[in-house]
């Protein structure tokens, strides 16, 4: 079924390219409806899957179905023998849909027979792929209805904060740059960036290999990489940061999810430079891990601190990292709708080694992009190296201070300052480790506003940050 959905995207996909290009409005809605005909039988549960594809709004505005009729037959005939037209849905079905997109532009049933379908791995399945869809398509909202098994689920796939951006070839993508991670506790209301700031690399050309010519695949064919760091702490220059994850996702030429595991991918770790890159291993996450997230996942593993005392007292923030992979294609004898889906699928089937083909290139591409991306990050390293350094220096002193003084006013001032409990301090060991948390805490959580990440005028009190310069 995820095979065929694609199909139907694809289709819809290439037909909506065109406003990509032009730089037209791409938003709209997507609906799949999915719902089970169950007949046991003595042998086994012949599970019947009913599908309805359909699209309204700007994205696919223009696709006349008329003039579909030749893709369709050869899309319908790409998926035999496992799949028979269905009936049409109720309209009932429908309604709520077209009250918030508008007229229907495109609309597809069909069924599969295949009991797979009717479990809910499959249904994670599916939902991964939904989810890795919208990060590239966000102007576009998904409405997924499912009925199997006389079990009704309803979820939609929406966008909060958007980006677009413009590739090489000048097609402009609407990008998911939603952080979700919530903000720490410390963090004042307003001062903390939900969004990620795509950084875009340079378009690599690809050589097509021999035996892949001879399949039919010919043209230009480019791969241009985008790098996605969330959470943003740019406001944030004082705090340490751990990257955790790194996800590779594949897109095909017209901007869907290549799906399944990829052996160039789950091999790349072992040839990056991770010296240079300021990461201590990179390793490619359990096979589980990779079915329920989309694409492939590197684990980040951090190195062993020489200081226990000190990794404890930093207060760390977690990354994660997206690589986009978009593949572009061009062939000014390629323009029949029926021969750009036979050439996606080709891409597709020879995928693999297109890329190794291109190993040197793409491992050098691969490695440029996350050394541009982590700089500042391996900056903010060098930077916390030296406001530890300073830090130890006030800390000696202010306990020098505080320790030598026989006035009890003076003291209980300074420790109040300082927001250190009296109460909760018992001996001199205490006092230091309460005075370092404070310390960390006032140095690391100081707030610089970025233009880039607050798009709307954030008011800023000059009293909100006078307890900081007392403390300090």
């Amino acid at each position: 079924m995820l095979k065929e959905m694609q199909q139907v995207l694809r289709l819809i996909m290439l037909m909506g390219k065109q406003r990509q290009k032009l730089g037209l409005r791409t938003g709209g809605g997507l609906l799949l409806l999915l719902w089970t005909d169950t007949e046991v039988s003595t042998q086994k549960l012949n599970c019947t899957v009913n599908c309805t594809v359909a699209a309204a709004g700007p994205w696919c505005a223009g696709i006349q179905m008329e003039a579909l009729q030749p893709a369709l037959v050869r899309l319908k005939e790409s998926m035999c023998p496992c799949v028979w037209p269905c009936n049409e849905p109720d309209p009932e079905e429908l309604s709520a849909f077209t009250d918030l997109y508008g007229s229907l532009r495109f609309l597809l049933s069909f069924q599969v027979k295949d009991t797979r379908h009717c479990t809910s791995e499959w249904q994670a399945h599916l939902e991964a792929f939904l989810r890795t869809f919208t990060l590239a398509n966000a102007g576009i909202q998904i409405h997924l209805k499912l009925k199997i098994n006389q079990e009704a689920s309803l979820r939609e796939f929406s966008v909060k904060v958007k980006r677009r951006v413009a590739l090489a070839d000048q097609l402009l993508l609407t990008l998911d740059v939603t952080c979700s991670a919530p903000p720490p506790c410390c963090v004042k209301k307003g001062c903390w960036c939900v969004r990620g700031h795509p950084a875009i690399g340079g378009r690599l050309p690809l050589s097509i290999p021999p035996q892949t010519m001879e399949q039919g695949l010919f043209g230009d064919l480019s791969v241009q990489v985008v790098t996605l760091l969330t959470p943003c702490l740019l406001p944030y220059p004082n705090v340490a940061t751990e990257l955790t994850h790194i996800q590779v996702l594949v897109y095909n030429p017209s901007n869907i999810p290549v799906t399944g595991p990829s052996g160039f991918f789950q091999k790349l770790p072992a040839v990056l430079d991770c010296q240079e890159l300021g990461l201590y291993r990179v390793y490619c996450s359990s096979f589980k891990d990779l079915v329920y997230s989309g694409g492939t996942v590197y684990t980040v593993e951090k190195d062993s601190w020489d200081d226990p005392e000190q990794e404890s007292s930093l207060p760390t923030v977690q990354q994660s990292l997206l690589l986009f992979f978009f593949l572009q294609h061009s062939d000014p004898f390629t323009s029949q709708l029926t021969d750009l889906m036979a050439t996606e699928m080709l891409i597709e089937l020879h995928l693999e080694d297109i890329l190794n083909n291109n190993r040197q290139a793409l491992v050098a591409a691969v490695q440029t992009e996350l050394r541009n991306t982590l700089k500042s990050q391996n900056h903010r390293k060098k930077q916390q190296e030296k406001l530890h350094a300073a830090a130890e220096v006030i800390l000696g002193s202010s306990m020098s201070i505080v320790s030598s003084s026989s006035n009890m006013d003076f003291r209980n001032a300074c420790l109040s300052r300082m927001k250190v409990c009296v109460c909760q301090v018992h001996d001199t060991h205490e006092l230091a480790a309460s005075l370092r948390e404070s310390l960390w805490r006032v140095t690391s959580w100081k707030f610089v506003p970025k233009a880039k990440c607050f798009s709307t005028k954030m008011e800023v009190h000059p009293e909100n940050d006078e307890p900081t310069t007392a403390e300090i």
